[in-house]
This record gives structure tokens, sequence and C-alpha cells, in this order.
């Protein structure tokens, strides 16, 4: 029993602990890049499904881009939409957007596959319709990738509040946008932001619609011997999810695509073939997604062994207090306010889902079709 209690406290710990300690020794801080010589071609693939509502804010956000029109495409996926959505792209063709429209729905993945063989720039840059893009990202994205060690570049993600002021990103967002700073100073991105990332035409050559595109993208950097990364100073803005129950679904959708992905390409643990890029999908996938039964496993062994020595009984104290504290926060949104309740509630929120998401996969669910979340 007392391997047990160790084996469940290293494995609660390790992912989001451990690994970080392991990332700072092996992390390298990127070299500052002068501004690129030549500005290379961009397709700009914004993907859309059923998004009559905001789908010409987005595209008034892309043409206000700060970068040469004739060195810039702007594309429309149409994930088969069957509102006003395609009618309103039609409208901006004479601004030179172009709308690539699946005929069946088929998912996120598939309608980007169709606008990737139609796009004709060198850097492919892919948005979702409810992430506004600052005026001078493009410009840096051709800074990143005049480094010719990269493959694909993230952005990091930032809050907005209806009314139009940013929202304070949380403890969880800040520790995950740290993390991706280490894991571009070492073997790369395990995955970017699905809201809006770049890559190389070259790295997108091998697309599977099956497969997370932003999982699938690290991952083909990786393979055609580049890197992925994350730049800070490269935003993407995006109206925080007000429902919780939305907000827990999207987590959940989130996973068992994670997982659906990694299950496609299994060979990227192989150390032997990815270096330490595969302990970092070990890592920060794998370990990450076996945190809800590490606690279980402790929580559990910590029982057994109270009575037997004052260290597991004080282990034990501090779980039964730390769930005391979600309790609250379940039972008062007020109480969930507070810092103290608010990073442990969501903590175990986030491992519900992953728990929730473990079973339904081996339970033999799959997400391919792409649902949105309401904002």
């Amino acid at each position: 029993m007392e391997a047990l209690f160790w084996i469940g406290l290293f494995g609660a710990l390790y992912s989001y602990f451990l690994y970080p300690l392991l990332l700072l020794l092996v992390s390298r801080p990127r070299p500052l890049l002068p501004a690129a010589e030549e500005l290379p071609s961009i397709s700009l693939i914004v993907t859309a499904h059923n998004e009559a509502r905001r789908i010409g804010a987005k595209l008034d956000n892309c043409l206000e881009l700060d970068y040469p029109r004739e060195r810039l495409e702007i594309l429309v996926a149409s994930d088969a939409s069957d509102d006003e959505t395609d009618d309103i792209v039609a409208g901006y063709a004479d601004r030179g957007v172009r709308l690539v429209r699946a005929v069946q729905r088929q998912g996120k993945e598939w309608a980007q596959l169709l606008a990737v063989r139609a796009a004709q720039g060198e850097i492919l840059v892919f948005s979702d319709v409810a992430t506004m893009i600052p005026a001078d990202a493009l410009r840096r994205l051709a800074v990143d990738f005049a480094d010719p060690k990269v493959g694909a570049v993230s952005s990091e993600d930032r809050f907005v509040a209806p009314g139009g002021q940013l929202v304070g990103e949380g403890l969880y967002v800040r520790y995950e946008m740290w993390l991706r700073r280490l894991e571009s100073g070492a073997a790369g991105l395990v995955g970017l932001s699905g809201s809006f990332f770049a890559a190389r035409r070259e790295v997108c050559e091998q697309w599977d619609v099956l497969a997370p595109s932003d999982f699938n993208t690290a991952l083909n950097s990786v393979r055609r011997g580049y890197i992925a990364i994350s730049d800070p100073q490269l935003l993407g803005y995006y109206q925080a999810i007000q429902d919780e129950s939305h907000e827990y679904q999207r987590k959940l959708r989130t996973v068992l695509r994670g997982m659906t992905g990694l299950l496609r390409r299994p060979e990227v643990l192989n150390p032997l073939r990815y270096g330490f890029f595969s302990i970092q999908v070990f890592s920060h996938k794998v370990m990450r997604w076996l945190v809800p039964w590490f606690l279980l496993l402790l929580l559990a062994a910590s029982v057994s062994l109270a009575g037997s020595h004052w260290f597991y009984s004080l282990a034990l104290a501090g779980q039964l207090a730390f769930y005391l504290l979600v309790l609250g926060g379940a039972l008062s949104a007020r109480l969930r306010q507070h810092a103290l309740v608010k990073v442990p509630y969501f903590f175990v929120q986030v491992n519900v889902a992953i728990a929730h998401a473990l079973i339904a996969f081996l339970c033999g669910k799959r997400i391919t079709r792409w649902q949105p979340s309401e904002r």
C-alpha cells in the first residue's frame, strides 16, 4: 500500500510539477530575430460552420491586418454550412476573400484540408471565426518563420469579456502559456493553439483529417526536421465562454480529440525515433490524462495508511481539505470566485473532464466532427 501511495503521489505531481522542472533543465531561450528581409506569401484560412452571426466581423478583422495585399490571400473553409455563412462570405469576394466549401460536413480538419489544397501561400495560417487577430500578427509570423528551424508557430490565448474588456488570464492559462514557452526552447510544442496557428506549406502536406490539426501540425513539424514554437507576442483574442457547462464540454471534446490523434500516431512516443519530443508528448499528454486515476489511487492509499504514520495522516488531511474547497465551489458560484477555491475547483473540473473523456474513449467514442463552442 505504501508503494501505491508513492506511485499515486508521483503520478499526480509529475505532469504539472516535475515535467516543467525537467523542461527548465533542457529548455533554452530562443534568440531574437531581425525583421524578415522579404515577407513570405501567406494564405489565411478561416474555418467556419454555421457562423452567420460572426463571420462578417471575422472577415473585417482579416482585411484590416497589416500585410501587403499582394502577399496575402484569405480563404474561408466552410464545413458544409447550411445557414447564411457562405452567402455572407460570397459578399466579400470583390475584396479578395475566397470560399472553399465542403459539400458534406466531415469535420474541421476535412474543411481545412480542402483549403490547404486551394491555398497558394508559402505560410498557411489557420484561425477560427471566434478569434480576433491583432493588426501586426502576420508580420510577427514573418519574423518567426525567418528562422529556418521553425516549422509551425502557435499564438497565445487572450480572453475577452462580452463587453470587450480583457479578462484576467487565470493561473491555469498563465501556467499553460509558460509551459509552451519552455517546450518551445526544448524539442518544440506538442500541440498548438487550435484557434490561431501557422505552418510552412510543406509541413501541411501530410494532413490527417481524423486527428486534431493543432497536434498533427506540431508532429509533422518534427517529422520534417523542424520544431513548433509558441510566440508570446503573437496573440489571439476570443470571448471567454460564459456557460460553465459549455466549458466542460469543450474540455471533454479537446481531450477526446487529443486521444484520437495520439492513437493515430503512436510512433511519436518512440524516443529512438523522435528523441526528447517523445518524452514531452508522454509527459504533457499521456501522464496528464492519467492524473485523475493517480489522484484516486493516492486518496485510497492515504485512507488505508492514515493510522500507520503521521505523514500519511497529514497527507489524507491535506487531500480532504482540498476536496472540501472543491465541494464548496461546486455548491456556491460566489465562493467559486475566490482564488483559494477557484484554483482547486478548476483543477478538479479539468481532471473530471479528462476521466470522462478517457472512459468515453475506451468505450469507443470518437469525435471527428467539429462543433464550435457557444460564446
